[in-house]
Parts: C-alpha cells; sequence; structure tokens
C-alpha cells in the first residue's frame, strides 16, 4: 500500500434510512484502527515435537476504532452522545485509503471530551465491533 494521507481516514454513521447513507463522525484529526483475531490452541500430546498447534478458523474476530478530534458541529456531537447514552449498536463505515472500507455494527466503548484554557474542545471515540464486518477492498 503507497503512502496515504492521514486525513482521508474516515470514521462515518449510518443515518439509518433506506437507502443508507454515512455521515462523516466530527472533526477526527487522529484514528486508529485494530483488527484481532484471537487464536484456539489445538495443542496435544501428540504435537509434533512438542510445538503448540493453531485450530484453522477458530478464533474470535474482532475490530477496535479510535478516533480524537474537535467537533464538526453541534448535529454530529449530539447525535455521538445519543448513541452512546442509549449503549445502541449502530452501523458504522471505517475508510482507510489505500485498503478499503469496513462496514458494520459497532457500539461507542469510550467518549470522552478534552480541553486546555487556551485551546479547543477536543473528543475521543472508541468504537468496538458488534457482529460481522463486511469489508471492501480498495479499487
Amino acid at each position: 500500500m503507497a503512502g496515504q494521507r492521514g486525513k482521508d481516514v474516515l470514521i462515518k454513521l449510518s443515518d439509518g434510512l433506506e437507502p443508507e447513507a454515512f455521515d462523516t463522525l466530527a472533526g477526527i484529526r487522529t484514528s486508529e484502527f485494530d483488527l484481532n483475531q484471537q487464536a484456539v490452541d489445538a495443542s496435544s500430546a501428540e504435537s509434533p515435537e512438542g510445538w503448540r498447534e493453531l485450530l484453522v478458523g477458530a478464533g474470535l474476530k474482532s475490530m477496535r476504532v479510535r478516533g480524537r478530534g474537535l467537533f464538526k458541529d453541534a448535529a454530529s456531537d449530539a447525535r455521538m452522545q445519543a448513541v452512546f447514552f442509549a449503549g445502541s449498536i449502530e452501523r458504522w463505515q471505517l475508510i482507510v485509503p489505500g485498503l478499503g472500507n469496513f462496514t458494520g455494527a459497532f457500539q461507542i466503548a469510550q467518549l470522552s471530551y478534552g480541553g486546555t484554557h487556551d485551546g479547543e474542545a477536543t473528543f475521543s471515540v472508541e468504537l468496538q465491533s458488534a457482529g460481522s464486518l463486511v469489508f471492501e477492498a480498495a479499487a
């Protein structure tokens, strides 16, 4: 994957309508996506030379998304707060230029706010996957 601009990494929240559209979440300045797959140990006394063996395709997969930034507008802030306080699971789209798009159900696991007396108000959000994700590779 060639070098990409960080500002093109986007976190978007579904509008919940048909046809579905995704709205960019606030003014994200930094984003991180972690894909995880837990291994399932299938080792036994008969494992060759005592080496660990893993069971193919049996691990639990998950994705964690973190974003930090500034508020874009009152509407996107209010929507994010409503989703958090409801504890709801919503459809999100995560765009990584040069790699592709991940779309699926996520829950807001953490939402925090901060700021300094001589600076802007900031926020950070962490999403945890809550079901299977669809990956669409970049063209």
